[in-house]
C-alpha cells in the first residue's frame, strides 16, 4: 500500500512538473508571437501564422483562431496518437491560446521588423522546446505533422515541416502584400529551428578528429602528452592502391583542435586529417552518462 502511495506521489509531481513546463513555454511562445511578431507582421510558421492574417484581416483574437483551427486536429490525434498525447496537446494549446490574448494588451516591444524576427524566433524557440521536452505539443503544424506520420510512417516530419512553413510564410506574403514579411518571417522560423537544436543537443559539443598517416603513433604520443586526450587506432584500407592503415581518431573539445592540428603537421605535413561535429560525448573527459 505504501509502495503504491509513493508511486502515486512520484505520478502526481512529475505531471505537476510537466504541466508547469507546458505553461512556461506556451507563455514564452506567446510572448514572442504577440510581442514581437505579431505587431510587425511576421510569422513564426504554424496555425500562429495562419492567425495573424486573420487578425490583420478580420481582427479575430489571436488566441481563439490557433484554438478553432486546432479542434479537427485533436479530433483526428484522439483516434491516431492515443488518449495521452491528446491531453498534452490540448493542453499545450489551451494555454497558448490563453497567453496569446493576454499578451495582446500589452504594448508592442519594438515596431523594428529586424529586432522583432531576431527576439521572436530565439524567444519562440526556446518556448517550444520546453514544451517539446515534455512531450507535449502546441498543436498547429507540429500536431498535423503526427497525425500525418501516423498515417505515412516513412514520411520526413522534418520535411513536412518546411513545406507546410513555407506555404504559410507564402500565403502571408500575399496577403501583407510585402516581399519583406516573408523575408523576415524566414529568419525567425530558422532562429526558431536553431533554438531547438542547441536547446536538445547543447552548445558545448565536442569534436572527432580523423587522422591518416603512417607515423599516427607519434602524433597519438604528441596527443596525450601536450593536451591530455586519449585517441584511438582504428584499421582501414585505402582503396586507390589498395594499401592497410591505421587511422588514428581522437575525441576533443572544440578549443583543442587548433593545438591537435598544429602537433599534426609539425609531425606530418602530409597527414589527411577529418573534423567532424560529436553532439553528445559520455566518458572520462567528457559528459557523465
Amino acid at each position: 500500500m505504501k509502495f503504491k502511495t509513493k508511486r502515486e506521489i512520484v505520478r502526481i509531481r512529475k505531471n505537476i512538473i510537466q504541466i508547469l513546463h507546458i505553461i512556461i513555454g506556451t507563455s514564452l511562445i506567446a510572448l514572442a508571437t504577440s510581442l514581437f511578431l505579431l505587431p510587425n507582421q511576421l510569422s513564426g510558421g504554424g496555425f500562429s501564422g495562419i492567425a495573424t492574417i486573420t487578425y490583420y484581416l478580420f481582427k479575430f483574437p489571436l488566441g481563439l483562431t490557433v484554438l478553432v483551427l486546432n479542434i479537427p486536429l485533436f479530433i483526428l490525434s484522439i483516434f491516431k496518437n492515443g488518449k495521452k498525447f491528446f491531453i498534452n496537446a490540448l493542453l499545450g494549446t489551451l494555454f497558448l491560446s490563453f497567453f496569446l490574448d493576454f499578451f495582446d494588451s500589452f504594448k508592442a516591444l519594438t515596431e523594428d521588423r529586424f529586432l522583432g524576427c531576431i527576439y521572436g524566433g530565439i524567444i519562440a524557440g526556446i518556448g517550444t522546446a520546453i514544451v517539446l521536452r515534455t512531450n507535449a505539443s502546441t498543436g498547429g503544424t507540429d500536431l498535423l505533422t503526427q497525425i500525418i506520420k501516423s498515417f505515412q510512417p516513412n514520411i520526413k516530419i522534418s520535411n513536412l515541416l518546411v513545406i507546410l512553413d513555407t506555404i504559410i510564410v507564402a500565403l502571408n506574403v500575399f496577403f501583407f502584400r510585402e516581399l519583406e514579411v516573408g523575408l523576415y518571417s524566414t529568419i525567425t522560423i530558422y532562429l526558431m529551428g536553431k533554438m531547438l537544436d542547441i536547446f536538445f543537443e547543447g552548445i558545448d559539443f565536442a569534436k572527432i578528429v580523423y587522422i591518416i598517416s603512417p607515423k599516427y603513433k607519434e602524433i597519438s604520443k604528441e596527443i596525450s602528452e601536450e593536451i591530455r586526450r586519449g585517441s584511438t587506432a582504428l584499421y582501414g584500407k585505402g582503396m586507390y592502391r589498395e594499401e592497410e592503415k591505421n587511422i588514428l581518431m581522437c575525441v576533443a573539445s572544440r578549443g583543442e583542435i587548433r593545438q591537435i592540428r598544429k602537433i599534426v603537421r609539425e609531425i606530418d605535413k602530409e597527414a589527411f586529417i577529418v573534423i567532424a561535429n560529436a553532439r553528445e560525448v559520455f566518458g572520462e573527459g567528457f559528459k557523465k552518462s
